[in-house]
C-alpha cells in the first residue's frame, strides 16, 4: 500500500474522513489503514485539529481553503532549513510546563513554518546533535539542584595552635541555569552537610523541586546518609524545605555529569587560583571563595552566549519555591528502650516519659534546647536539654500510681535485696533512695548496682560499699569504679579502738590508701 507522504497537502475530503473516523473511537491506525495514509500524517492532522478544537461538524461547515488555513495547512514559500532558532526552542523547554508540541503548535499559529509535528521534533534533534547537546540532559528550570563535595581540599592554618584543617569544599549547581554555590567547611559530617545545604538555598533565593547529591562519593562514608530511616537529619530537612532528596542513580554517568562539570569549573577557577594563599580562618577562605564564585557566575558561557547569572535570572529565579519562613533546625537522633523506670537515657541525663511505654522502643529528638520522645511517629515527651550528668528530670504526670502491678519494683524490695546482701550495701541504696526526689528515680542506679553483684560477686561489692561509704561516696557509678579498679581488694583501715596505734616507719597509714 502506497502511503501518503507527510508534510505534503492532504485533500480535505481524506482529513475530514480522518476526524470523522477519530470521533467514531478509531485508533491511529485503523484510520491510516482506511484512508490509505501515513500512521504519522494521521497523527498530525489529529494534533492540529484538536489544537484549534475542530470537530467533524465544524470542518463540515468550512470550505477547504479555510480549513487549511485554519490547520497551518495552506500553500506557502516552503522555509529554509536554518529558519527556526532552535536555541530559543531549546531555552523555552527548560521552563516547566513547556513542551515540543506546544511550541510547534504556537509556531505554526504565528506562521513561523508550515512543518508536521513529526518534521519539527525531527529538525530538532538534528539541531541539538550538531550543538554537541544529545547527550545533554534538558534539566527544566526550577527543577533540580545538584550537590557534592571537591575532590580538592584547601588548608587553614590556626595562627595560635599551629594546627592545619583539610577544608572541604562543598559545591551546589542549578540544572537549568547552571548557578554555582560553593562554600568550604571544617568536614563533610551531617552538621556542616545540611549547613551547607542551607546556606546554598539562601544564595539562590528559593528552593528547587528536588535535591541531587553524587551517590558515590561516601561524604561521611557511607552513602546511606541519603537513606531516611538511617538519616533522620537529611529526611527532617527535607521536609522542612519541602523537597525531595534524590540520589543519582549507581553505573548512571549522565546523572552525575552537571555536578562533575559543576565542581570542575570550581576547582578550576576557585581552588587552583587560591592554592598560595594562606588563610587562617574558615570565614577569611569562604570570603575569598566568594570574590572567586562572583567571577565565575559572571562569566560567559559557551554554546550559551550568557553567564551563569544572566541565565539563571531569566528563566530559573522566578520559578524557585520561596524559602521558609523558620530556619531549619539541626537535631539528632537516637534509639532507645525505655527502662523499668520510665525513663530514656540521653547523654548521661535521664528524661521520663509515661510509664506504660516501659521496655518499649522509642525515637529520641535532640536539639541543642529540647529533647523530644517519639513513638511510632507520635510525639510522647518533650522536655529541656539538661546538661547536668547523672541527674533525672521527671514529670509527674509520667508516673504510675501507686496501686499499679508495675510498682512491684517497690524500695522495699531493694531494700530487702540489698540487706542480704550485706549491711554495708544496704547503707549504699539507704544513700541512693535519699538523693532522689522520686523513689522510681533511684530505681535505674540502683538496678545497675544489682549488676555489680552478679559481675563480680555479692562479697566484692559488700568491700566496695563498705570503702564507698568510709570516704561518703554514693552511686552506682563510684562502686563501679571501685570494683574496677579492685580497690575493694585493698586492706580497710582498722576500726578505731582505744590501745594506741602502733607507730613504725615501715607501716602505711590509712591515708595512703585513699
Amino acid at each position: 500500500m502506497k502511503h501518503h507522504h507527510q508534510g505534503k497537502l492532504l485533500s480535505m475530503v481524506k482529513f475530514r474522513e480522518i476526524i470523522r473516523l477519530y470521533e467514531l473511537g478509531y485508533n491511529q491506525t485503523q484510520i491510516a489503514t482506511s484512508c490509505v495514509v501515513a500512521r504519522s500524517t494521521v497523527q498530525d492532522y489529529i494534533r492540529r485539529a484538536a489544537a484549534k478544537c475542530l470537530s467533524y461538524e465544524q470542518l463540515q461547515s468550512l470550505n477547504d481553503k479555510e480549513a487549511q488555513a485554519l490547520l497551518g495547512k495552506h500553500q506557502s514559500k516552503p522555509l529554509q532549513r536554518d529558519a527556526i532558532d532552535f536555541e530559543a526552542v531549546h531555552t523555552e523547554l527548560q521552563s516547566k510546563g513547556i513542551t515540543l508540541a506546544l511550541l510547534w503548535q504556537e509556531g505554526l499559529d504565528r506562521q513561523e513554518w508550515n512543518l508536521s509535528y513529526g518534521q519539527f521534533c525531527r529538525r530538532y534533534n538534528q539541531w541539538k546533535g550538531h550543538h554537541n547537546l544529545s547527550m545533554r540532559q534538558v534539566h527544566k528550570a526550577g527543577e533540580k539542584l545538584f550537590v557534592d563535595y571537591c575532590g580538592l581540599t584547601m588548608r587553614v592554618r590556626d595562627p595560635f595552635t599551629e594546627e592545619e584543617h583539610e577544608a572541604q569544599i562543598f559545591v551546589a549547581c542549578l540544572g537549568a541555569s547552571n548557578y554555582t554555590f560553593a562554600e568550604a567547611t571544617p568536614t563533610q559530617a551531617i552538621p556542616h552537610w545540611l549547613g551547607s545545604h542551607q546556606r546554598a538555598l539562601a544564595f539562590f533565593g528559593g528552593v528547587p523541586h528536588c535535591i541531587v547529591p553524587d551517590n558515590l562519593k561516601s561524604g561521611i562514608n557511607s552513602a546511606c546518609r541519603y537513606e531516611p530511616e538511617l538519616n533522620r537529619s537529611y529526611q527532617e530537612f527535607a521536609e522542612h524545605y519541602g523537597v525531595a532528596v534524590i540520589p543519582t542513580r549507581v553505573r548512571r554517568p549522565r546523572d552525575k555529569a552537571k555536578v562533575e562539570k559543576a565542581v570542575q569549573e570550581v576547582e578550576r577557577q576557585i581552588i587552583a587560583p587560591l592554592r598560595h594563599e594562606q588563610f587562617t580562618s574558615f570565614s577569611a577562605l569562604n570570603e575569598a571563595i566568594t570574590l572567586k564564585l562572583c567571577q565565575l557566575n559572571e562569566r560567559t558561557m559557551q554554546g550559551y552566549g550568557m553567564s551563569r547569572r544572566q541565565r539563571f535570572e531569566q528563566i530559573e529565579k522566578s520559578v524557585l519555591k520561596p524559602l521558609p519562613t523558620y530556619s531549619f533546625v539541626l537535631a539528632q537522633w537516637k534509639q532507645a528502650t525505655v527502662n523499668l523506670d520510665y525513663h530514656i537515657e540521653v547523654e548521661h541525663h535521664y528524661y521520663s516519659v509515661p510509664y506504660w511505654f516501659v521496655r518499649r522502643k522509642v525515637s529520641v529528638k535532640i536539639t541543642e534546647k529540647l529533647i523530644e520522645v517519639l513513638f511510632e511517629n507520635q510525639r510522647i515527651a518533650a522536655h529541656p536539654r539538661s546538661s547536668v550528668p547523672y541527674r533525672h528530670t521527671t514529670l509527674p504526670e509520667h508516673m504510675p500510681p501507686e496501686h499499679w502491678a508495675y510498682k512491684q519494683q517497690s524500695k522495699e524490695r531493694f531494700l530487702a535485696w540489698a540487706h542480704r546482701i550485706g549491711p554495708q550495701t544496704l547503707q549504699q541504696v539507704e544513700a541512693i533512695f535519699k538523693r532522689k526526689t522520686y523513689e522510681e528515680q533511684a530505681f535505674r542506679s540502683i538496678s545497675g548496682v544489682q549488676h555489680l553483684a552478679t559481675r563480680y560477686g555479692p562479697q566484692r561489692l559488700e568491700q566496695a560499699a563498705q570503702r564507698a561509704n568510709l570516704f561518703n561516696l554514693v552511686g552506682y557509678q563510684r562502686l563501679k569504679s571501685i570494683l574496677k579498679s579492685n580497690y575493694d581488694q585493698l586492706p580497710q583501715a582498722p576500726p578505731e579502738s582505744s590501745v594506741p596505734p602502733i607507730q613504725h616507719d615501715n607501716l602505711r597509714g590509712q591515708d595512703y590508701y585513699s
